[in-house]
């Protein structure tokens, strides 16, 4: 578990850091700094997105309703500029996808800015696509790096028009099920059009968002005749049109079973129409007598999947079977060949072979997905002819898969963390070897949301054991660039399933990872009660290096929180435990506690004591080699150097930490290094490069949800205004970092920003200031240490010299 400091600086002399790639080399400055601008700057090159999937083959017909979408584009090319929005509404497989990628297609060129389509997945038996998936989707097509995406749905909707509003976009919102998926979606101005696909009228957006609808039934007979003809032309020249007619009509006339009919007749070329007719009817018969009636459409359809599924052979079916018990909207080649057991090269075949009958979707190189009517349908046929022991160890097929595949990219993404004593696999096929750790990182980002996904049906199917285990090594293997937020939402799925199994090492480790990540999304209460809970089970439990590891944790909510004592107490309990446990690694972790160390004694102002423990742990981490804790120390060395004075030094080590976060992908670092990479240039007089640094770290910490750290961030800009002499806008910047420091209850840091309010308001209203240095005073007088000493007297004094000019 990740237990490097990376604590708040209490001193205004002592911000924290970031990053020196991607940072705006502004020089000198003359005018503002704006908080708003989209990651990269105005200057950026725009990243043109083709997200359309490929057009739909031997399309057909639907002529009124091209025609209707044809209009849309009318006016639009004589200089107004309007954001427009159509829902295409339809019934289940009425085609509404196919007509809208098939005209997107045509006019694709008339958006020269590029196109952005998401499959949105309303009405999947399982858990749709939520507006802030799809949002972190768009904006990685737009460029934006995926940890400087906002994880509040507001922001990101906010970031996303501002990257649209001067671009002419063409947007596909597929399969929406509720106004709520699409309208953060919508662009706020521009010459961009939306085009989205439902089942239902979506009339809120007709109300509030003047969305115009485009209503899809089913095809007329001589047109659904046409799509037949079409598919099976060169195959089944002799087919008699009355019974084309008479298969049409079997299939309700709906696009998605008419191109399923049209597929089986065509692979079967030498069997005779009307014997493929007399299954279709046996089959319809049979789901005639199980219907209630009341969806005549939705029985055509089940009629259609069942003709075409029995058709399959064997294996075929088997697999489309077991595919629907595949918890995620989406898999990969190699989790179709482990739920199957098959061999890779034996499951691209049958996959392809399950593609070419329209049962299946191929959404890129071996990636698939089933159409969400075709899901719930394999998912049936899975219950009903699957018995529960061969489902459960399928299902185990697959979750061992992700789990030791997780714990293969762990070795890239988090070298320095302990493995999870997995159980063997039960399917042989081998987890995915990864190159490097941008191929890892690239994985982890990809399954992401998958996770979730197989540790709700692990917990769901009693496997206790698989559930815990795929919540930590999510853990241990989430992107950098991802937010601890998206993990906390199963994270305690995967505790209670610890629990369950009574396994004490599980608990202890998603106590452990827990108390991190509400941590590091600034809950820290939760994140002590979560960590002392994990010591007292390691006490009593006498695992003695789960003890220490609690104990360095809980060191540094203690820092965090600026109870510089008790964070150095446990950080010096952690290092005598882990001293004594070198057989389990203790040297590794007794570095990093040391590190941690250095941090407290750094906080407090003890520079010397910083300096001894900072140089060991720099030499330990260097030789073990684990690049974010090198990076780590680097950063408290930059501090350091800053307390001396010794600018260079200083420079030299913050540009080597920041070059390693951004070598590991870690936005969260980047951020946090960033502040004292600021406070190194501001001290510097490299005022433009130290507000572009600023800026940088309060997006993406605005981003990450910590709010404290956004703060910090607005005082290192307000303390470059005010050496500026810019003393009003430096004012504005210390009262947004003093107001958010007073809603998270920080009194430290509320004290240390009112100092620096006084100081930029002091020119214009002396009043005021004092006023500000008086509450500082108050603030600060329970923290003991001599930094605490230090800021407080140089209050005071600031303050009697304003009472003795009085002003």
């Amino acid at each position: 578990m990740p237990a490097d400091a990376n604590g708040r600086s209490g001193d205004s002399t002592n911000d924290l850091s970031g990053t020196s790639r991607d940072v705006v080399q502004a020089g000198s400055v003359s005018g503002g700094i704006h908080f708003h601008h989209p990651p990269g700057g105005p200057d950026r090159p725009q990243t043109v997105p083709r997200q359309l999937p490929a057009d739909v083959h031997t399309f057909v017909n639907r002529n009124d309703e091209l025609g209707q979408l044809n209009a849309v584009l009318t006016g639009r090319d004589g200089g107004q500029v309007v954001v427009s929005v159509h829902v295409v509404a339809g019934t289940a497989g009425a085609g509404k996808t196919s007509l809208v990628l098939h005209w997107a297609h045509q006019v694709k060129g008339r958006f020269p800015d590029g196109q952005l389509f998401v499959n949105l997945r309303g009405y999947d038996p399982r858990e749709p696509v939520t507006a802030e998936q799809a949002l972190r989707g768009f904006l990685r097509a737009l460029g934006v790096a995926a940890g400087d995406v906002p994880q509040d749905v507001d922001d990101a909707a906010a970031l996303y028009r501002s990257l649209l509003a001067e671009r002419r976009m063409l947007i596909v919102l597929d399969n929406a099920a509720a106004v709520g998926q699409v309208r953060p979606l919508l662009p706020g101005s521009g010459d961009s059009l939306v085009l989205v696909t439902s089942r239902n009228r979506l009339a809120g957006l007709t109300v509030r968002d003047g969305a115009r609808r485009i209503t899809l039934g089913t095809l007329p007979e001589p047109e659904a005749v046409a799509l037949l003809r079409a598919v099976t032309r060169d195959y089944r020249p002799g087919d008699d049109p009355d019974q084309l007619t008479e298969l049409a009509r079997l299939c309700a006339h709906l696009p998605l079973a008419l191109r399923i009919a049209a597929e089986r007749a065509a692979s079967h070329p030498h069997l005779r129409l009307d014997d493929l007719l007399a299954d279709l009817h046996d089959e319809s018969a049979l789901w005639d007598a199980l219907s209630t009636g009341i969806d005549e459409e939705a029985e055509a359809v089940r009629t259609v999947f069942a003709w075409s599924y029995r058709a399959l052979p064997p294996h075929s079916g088997q697999l489309f079977r077991l595919l629907g018990l595949h918890p995620g909207p989406e898999f990969g080649l190699h989790a179709a060949a482990a739920l199957a057991a098959l061999p890779l090269g034996r499951a691209r075949q049958v996959l392809d072979d399950l593609v070419g009958a329209h049962l299946l979707e191929q959404t890129g190189p071996d990636r698939y997905q089933f159409h969400d009517l075709l899901r719930a349908y394999a998912a049936d046929q899975a219950h009903d002819e699957e018995p529960a022991e061969l489902r459960e160890a399928a299902l185990r097929r697959v979750l061992d898969w992700y789990l030791h595949t997780a714990d293969a990219a762990q070795t890239w993404l988090q070298p320095g963390e302990d493995h999870l004593p997995l159980p063997r696999s039960t399917t042989p096929l081998p987890p995915l070897a990864f190159a490097d750790y941008d191929a890892a990182a690239d994985w982890a980002e990809r399954e992401r949301p998958t996770f979730e996904h197989l540790v709700r049906a692990a917990a769901a199917a009693g496997l206790d054991r698989h559930a815990w285990q795929l919540t930590a090594a999510s853990w241990n293997a989430l992107a950098a660039s991802a937010s601890f937020a998206d993990w906390l939402g199963f994270g305690h799925l995967g505790l209670a399933s610890a629990e369950q199994a009574d396994d004490t090492d599980g608990q202890l480790l998603l106590l452990n990872q827990l108390g991190m990540s509400y941590r590091s999304v600034g809950q820290l209460d939760l994140a002590k009660d979560h960590l002392g809970r994990a010591l007292d089970l390691a006490r009593t439990a006498g695992k003695r290096m789960d003890e220490a590891h609690a104990r360095n944790l809980l060191g540094l909510i203690h820092l965090r929180s600026r109870q510089l004592e008790a964070a150095a107490t446990d950080f010096a309990q952690a290092i005598e435990i882990f001293r004594s446990l070198p057989e389990a690694g203790g040297e590794r972790w007794s570095a990093t506690a040391l590190a941690n160390l250095a941090g407290a004694h750094l906080e407090a102002g003890r520079l010397p004591e910083a300096d001894t423990a900072l140089r060991a742990a720099l030499a330990a981490h260097r030789a073990l080699g684990n690049q974010q804790s090198i990076g780590n120390a680097l950063w408290l060395t930059a501090r350091l150097h800053r307390e001396r004075n010794e600018a260079t030094a200083a420079r030299a080590a913050i540009d080597e930490a920041l070059a390693l976060a951004l070598g590991l992908r870690n936005r969260g670092l980047e951020g946090f290094w960033l502040l004292t990479l600021g406070a190194v240039q501001r001290a510097a007089g490299q005022h433009g490069d130290a507000l572009a640094s600023y800026q940088r770290s309060a997006m993406l910490h605005r981003r990450l949800k910590d709010r404290g750290r956004e703060a910090l961030a607005w005082r290192g800009t307000g303390q470059t205004y005010t050496a500026l002499g810019r003393h009003g806008e430096a004012a504005g910047f210390h009262r947004q970092a003093a107001a958010v420091h007073r809603d998270l209850g920080d009194a430290w840091e509320l004290g240390v920003e009112l100092d620096h309010l006084a100081v930029a308001v002091s020119p214009e209203d002396p009043a005021a200031a004092r006023a500000h240095w008086t509450e500082a005073l108050a603030r600060l007088t329970p923290y003991t240490g001599p930094r605490a000493t230090a800021i407080r007297a140089r209050v005071a004094q600031r303050l009697a010299e304003s009472d003795d000019t009085g002003g």
